[in-house]
């Protein structure tokens, strides 16, 4: 009898973490709270490995490729709103504290608009 030996070298996708601009960077690396932040790189980092669905309770889709990043701590509650684009590419477009057990519409706007203009640009180029 033969014995045969099959190896398969599955390589994950990699994706990569972008931000909309210098104003969400900022928000996020120097607006938010200390364990907000360190939970935002635990999650941020997990996405680079296994993509940016990460499912409730870390991240929830918002629709119409809209999504939240959530984060909770004893400091308070935070969103960090993002999209996918071509090229395993995921683009961080908004970010606030939140308030009120609803995310205000105001908020969702701003990642509405800043996801339009996102894809577009990958779409031009």
């Amino acid at each position: 009898m033969t014995e045969i030996n099959i190896f398969v070298n599955v390589r994950a996708m990699q994706w990569a973490i972008e931000y909309y601009g210098k104003m969400v960077e900022d928000f996020i690396f120097e607006e938010l709270p200390d364990r907000l932040l360190a939970r935002y790189i635990h999650l941020s980092k997990r996405m680079l490995e296994y993509g940016p669905n990460l499912k409730e309770p870390h991240t929830k889709a918002i629709g119409d490729g809209l999504f939240e990043m959530r984060l909770k701590s004893a400091e308070g509650i935070a969103r960090v709103m993002y999209c996918t684009v071509i090229g395993s590419r995921i683009v961080m477009l908004h970010g606030f504290i939140k308030k009120s057990l609803q995310t205000p519409p105001k908020e969702l706007e701003i990642a509405r608009r800043r996801m339009k203009e996102v894809k577009k640009r990958y779409a031009d180029a």
